[in-house]
């Protein structure tokens, strides 16, 4: 199983003396020392306005990480499709997937805040509708052969063809996964997927149970089903103070920066999105001591080892990790890194071929 680097850019809290601005660079600075400590990706949130997270430009955050960098794998998470033309995303991700010599892994998602919907004058009423549209349109723009057309009810366009092409063949989508029908239209057109821990044991029974949704939804297309990744908040703890800091810092990610954002007046969420209400209800009253390892992967290196061990088990190719949640400063978020990659990551690392069959 591997390891990433996440993170939504989560700046709105009461009293918060960081900018916005400082928050992007120190986001940089954890991504640079994600290639650093061997961390396999870095997947940098799309947020806009200065609401939930303070970062609105993934594409531009990782174009320069390809730059300074040599191996670490560049992902949006995720990428906020409808308020996005499709073939300018399209056009992005394939440049970058070229100049960075096919290190993208791109994941993209219809969001759930109108507020960042209607500034862009993007439908947040046919969301489902406008991002399965569009997410097959920028999968078109990197397979079809040669010059192609579109005659849908958002896009209409004729006899064009985009370049450059991805290195990778092909740059196969991740679709973010909070609801059902997300997860259709991964499974339908044979696309890898990505779960919130939190959001899946709320919509699924658990992580596990979500995943093998996904490969259930997944045959009954007649496939065996693409990558599976999940995000988890972590933090790392020697003793009950410190664990008791994680917790705290979670709970307000999610009452201060998390819950403003998501649908919850029940007569104007869409119905694609009513799900959200009891996701709402429940974060509202969540408490510190009731967060488990459904949301959070925090205590002990071995604690933390072994609750990754559940979800490796449970068929997760790979975890990205949310080490800035909730205000941490920046030192603390690289020691965190630094940690994991000591304690917790050489648990999952791959056995040498010589070694085991010494073994």
């Amino acid at each position: 199983m591997d390891f990433g680097y996440f993170t939504l850019s989560d700046n709105r809290y009461p009293d918060n003396a960081r900018t916005p601005e400082a928050f992007v660079r120190e986001i940089y600075g954890q991504a640079l020392y994600a290639e650093e400590i061997g961390l396999n990706s870095a997947w940098i949130g799309e947020h806009h306005f200065n609401l939930l997270g303070v970062n609105p430009c993934p594409n531009i955050l990782l174009a320069q990480l390809a730059g300074a960098t040599k191996r670490i794998r560049l992902a949006p998470a995720v990428v906020l499709l409808p308020v996005h033309h499709p073939l300018h995303v399209a056009e992005e991700w394939a440049t970058l997937d070229l100049l960075s010599g096919g290190r993208v892994d791109f994941a993209a998602g219809r969001g759930y805040d109108r507020l960042e919907y209607a500034p862009f004058q993007a439908a947040f009423q046919d969301s489902a509708e406008l991002f399965a549209e569009g997410l097959d349109i920028v999968w078109r723009a990197w397979t079809e052969r040669g010059r192609w057309s579109h005659q849908g009810r958002f896009y209409q366009f004729s006899d064009i063809e985009v370049r450059p092409r991805p290195v990778q063949k092909p740059l196969r989508p991740y679709v973010a996964c909070f609801s059902r029908s997300s997860m259709e239209l991964a499974a339908r057109n044979d696309w890898n997927i990505i779960f919130a821990p939190f959001a899946a044991a709320m919509v699924y029974g658990s992580l596990a149970q979500g995943a093998q949704a996904y490969r259930e939804t997944c045959q009954q297309h007649g496939r065996s089903g693409r990558r599976v990744m999940c995000s988890y908040f972590i933090h790392i703890a020697d003793n009950k103070a410190e664990e008791d800091y994680g917790r705290a810092a979670l709970i307000r990610y999610f009452k201060d920066a998390l819950i403003a954002a998501f649908p919850s007046d029940p007569q104007t969420v869409p119905p694609t999105l009513r799900y959200f209400l009891e996701i709402v209800d429940i974060l509202k009253n969540m408490k510190a001591e009731n967060l488990t390892s459904r949301s959070i992967l925090t205590g002990s290196p071995q604690k933390i080892i072994d609750d990754l061990k559940a979800v490796e088990a449970a068929g997760i190719a790979e975890v990205i990790l949310y080490f800035n949640y909730g205000l941490k400063p920046d030192g603390m978020v690289r020691a965190q890194m630094d940690r994991f990659m000591r304690d917790i990551a050489p648990a999952f690392a791959a056995v040498p071929q010589d070694s085991a069959a010494a073994g």
